[in-house]
């Protein structure tokens, strides 16, 4: 073919979340469109195209590549090389290449887009009420990869040959479904069952849908396989059936999880922001922590018992657009699991390890590579906070300036996720849980192996907790790589610093329950000044000791006993008043423990100075999960309130509490409300960490750990920080709970590395 003189040819690689998100057909059009030959495909790196025209032509097509590209894509670079012209006679799109490095981002599954959910309900559309509908703009992506580059034979849908008219809509570039790689229909795809508690088929296809919604209407528990794993749903506003998982599932108080079958619907019972509402109509459609309206009361009250808040969500799947659309009333979805034990993905592992559970099952014949929970947000200090971060968000990275050694983080105990990280990536692992079980840890373990799988990833140095008895750091002492510990809370400050893209140095403010300290003590009130390779301690919390141990965090009357000891002495043994719920047995018991400092751990913990309060103002006694005390304590505070408890920062930043717990047990003996307790207590903390901020002199602070998942406290410390003039970080993409600690475990290996590179030599 002959060229125009001015012509020239560009080589370009977009690398990113680009693959499955319907990039190459809008390369496709955006090449002919401007009248430029070449080729695209999908590659290991990313998307790798070559385009050949009139030069302000290809100049234009690479600038409307980042301004035009799909709603789905994220781009992390565009890099653009010009080459000899070729001829090429036309613009095609070529079949992927696996060879290189892989550096490509995986999407995350994408809930059911607009298009999709149209043609679902459309009775003259061939994919009416079809549960698996999908397009290059959304459904199952990191659920269903085997491998990489994503295409279909590296999926699960590689069982599904395509019909011809989906196998046209797959060949076609102008079609949406061009290699989409789930892409299905009736006669092709995967298919619906109802199964009976024992694994009995009850009826199939959309017969299986109309008799599950039957099922819960009827009160039944059902466990339904989404794209992530099972889900267990019963009817939102009958207690009885409320009350039934909850007893079958172990689950005493947790907050339970909502499902509704419209905004509308939602709105009826939660009071929504725009922001909210932008979240729970995201393509990432997660959890969105709301606030309930006043007076509302068709819910029963076992979903989220004495709780001001509620989780909901909106259908994210076809299937279940099609059950919600059917039973037209909000639902309780939870996680199909015991507590501890991670989603079930496989349906006659489910009825395995749900018998017991569930009545019934609505399962389909798509295998699932990997769990995915549902990610949990909350809006806070005016922007998306993530608590929980799976589906919609993992594994996409967070990017970093400079590349990285190729790392791999095992996390902590509680709240495990994974990260690896390649170059300037860092990749996340959806959710895991708590290792506390052998299927926790046997998912951990999967996660582990899964993200270097995928990328070819050569490890040369594994990260954990400084803990030596958490099963993740036990892994890493196994691993062929040499292991390098880094603190809990070292941890927690680095990763939310990565999360705001800020390098040190900084002053940290990692508050939580439990870490294990430099010294050996349990820290958990830190203020760490990042210095760079390392940090300095330079504040915390008073100590007190924790009779009985890790008992106290679920008893935290056993952590109120320590603080009221530390500030009353022996004077506690004396007071009836302080041995509240105990009986003589006990207190014979825990006073050995605290006067002979045998399982009675000194702990620096704002967490258990929480779980404290709760028990000394009578909210909480005992805990059936974490955090339920520092949430009932959060819950209670009066509007309104400014006043705050005293403490005194002394010599070596250690903020002592003992005039607060003396003013608190003053205000009990007066009767002053529990919500104005609960709010002068809350005031203190902020008032302490502006405190030591202004000893520190650092103008940038940066908020972790699980303590900053209370949204007063936080939304307090923030404001209270500005007002003195320093600038606040807190987290965003990534928990401020343990689910961040593989990234922060990452970051401090790296900014440790010429010492760790030192050591080796």
């Amino acid at each position: 073919m002959k060229l125009a003189r001015h012509s020239e040819r560009a080589r370009v690689v977009v690398r990113g979340a680009v693959q499955g998100v319907g990039f190459r057909p809008f390369v496709y059009r955006l090449a002919t469109q401007l009248d430029l030959r070449g080729w695209v495909l999908n590659s290991a790196q990313g998307v790798v195209m070559e385009v050949e025209g009139d030069r302000s032509n290809v100049r234009q097509f690479t600038l409307r590549l980042e301004t035009e590209k799909p709603t789905c894509a994220a781009i992390t670079s565009v890099e653009s090389s010009l080459l000899d012209t070729v001829g090429y006679g036309g613009f095609e799109i070529r079949y992927s290449e696996g060879g290189g490095d892989k550096s490509v981002l995986i999407s995350p599954d994408i809930a059911t887009c607009a298009d999709c959910l149209r043609e679902l309900f459309d009775a003259r559309d061939r994919r009416h009420r079809y549960p698996f509908t999908n397009c290059t703009n959304c459904g199952p992506r990191f659920t269903i990869i085997e491998s990489l580059p994503y295409d279909r034979p590296h999926t699960t849908m590689k069982r599904f040959t395509m019909c011809p008219e989906c196998e046209r809509e797959y060949r076609d570039p102008l079609d949406r479904r061009f290699h989409a790689q789930p892409n299905a229909c009736p006669r092709c795809g995967p298919q619906l069952a109802l199964w009976g508690a024992a694994g009995n088929v009850l009826t199939t296809k959309d017969n299986a849908l109309f008799a599950a919604a039957g099922r819960v209407r009827a009160g039944e528990v059902l466990a339904l396989k989404g794209l992530g794993g099972f889900q267990l749903m019963v009817d939102a506003r009958d207690e009885a059936a409320v009350a039934r998982l909850r007893q079958r599932k172990h689950r005493e108080d947790k907050p339970l999880a909502l499902m509704y079958p419209s905004f509308d619907a939602v709105r009826e019972d939660c009071q929504i922001s725009d922001l909210e509402e932008a979240l729970l109509l995201s393509a990432e459609a997660p959890i969105v922590i709301l606030a309930r309206k006043p007076g509302t009361s068709r819910l029963a009250p076992s979903v989220a018992p004495r709780n001001p808040s509620l989780g909901a969500m909106l259908p994210c799947t076809p299937l279940q657009h099609l059950l919600l659309r059917e039973l037209g009333f909000p639902v309780v979805a939870t996680s199909g699991n015991l507590s501890d034990e991670p989603i079930c993905i496989d349906e006659h592992e489910a009825v395995d390890r749900l018998r017991g559970i569930a009545d019934c099952f609505l399962v389909h014949d798509l295998p699932l590579v990997r769990h995915m929970d549902d990610s949990v947000v909350r809006v806070m200090c005016g922007r998306e906070l993530i608590l929980r971060r799976a589906r919609g968000y993992a594994p996409l990275p967070i990017p970093v300036a400079e590349p990285l050694p190729t790392l791999l983080a095992v996390g902590g105990h509680l709240k495990n996720t994974v990260a690896l990280s390649v170059g300037t990536d860092i990749f996340l692992s959806q959710h895991i849980g708590d290792l506390e079980t052998k299927e926790a840890h046997s998912a951990f373990r999967k996660a582990a192996t899964d993200l270097p799988r995928l990328y070819d990833a050569k490890i040369e140095r594994v990260v954990c907790d400084l803990h030596p008895d958490y099963l993740s750091t036990k892994y890493a002492a196994q691993m062929p790589v040499p292991a390098q510990a880094v603190q809990h809370h070292w941890a927690h400050i680095a990763s939310c610093m990565a999360d705001n893209g800020i390098e040190p140095p900084a002053l940290g403010v990692a508050w939580d329950g439990t870490g294990y300290g430099n010294d050996g003590t349990v820290w958990g009130g830190e203020f760490l000044l990042a210095t760079g390779a390392s940090f300095e301690r330079v504040a915390h919390l008073r100590q007190f000791r924790l009779p009985g141990g890790d008992a106290a965090i679920k008893q935290p009357r056993r952590a109120a006993l320590g603080v009221l000891h530390d500030v009353f002495g022996d004077e506690v043994w004396t007071r009836p008043e302080m041995l509240r719920g105990f009986s003589k047995i006990e207190i014979t018991t825990l006073r050995q423990m605290l006067e002979k400092r045998v399982n009675a751990p000194l702990t620096s913990s704002a967490g258990r100075l929480f779980d404290a309060v709760a028990a000394l103002v009578g909210l909480r006694d005992r805990a059936s999960f974490e955090g339920q005390a520092a949430m009932e304590l959060e819950f209670a505070i009066e509007s309104g309130i400014e006043a705050a408890y005293s403490f005194d920062l002394r010599e070596g930043g250690v903020i002592h509490w003992q005039a607060t717990i003396l003013e608190i047990v003053r205000d009990l003996h007066s009767h002053e409300s529990t919500g104005a307790i609960a709010a002068k207590f809350h005031n203190m903390l902020a008032a302490a960490i502006v405190a030591v901020a202004r000893k520190i002199g650092e103008p940038r602070v940066v908020l972790s750990g699980g303590c900053f998942q209370n949204k007063y406290f936080t939304e307090r410390t923030v404001r209270q920080l500005r007002d003195a003039g320093f600038q606040p970080h807190w987290h965003r993409r990534i928990p401020p709970n343990d689910g961040g600690l593989a990234l922060g475990q990452i970051i401090a290996a790296a900014w440790a590395a010429p010492k760790i590179h030192g050591e080796e030599n």
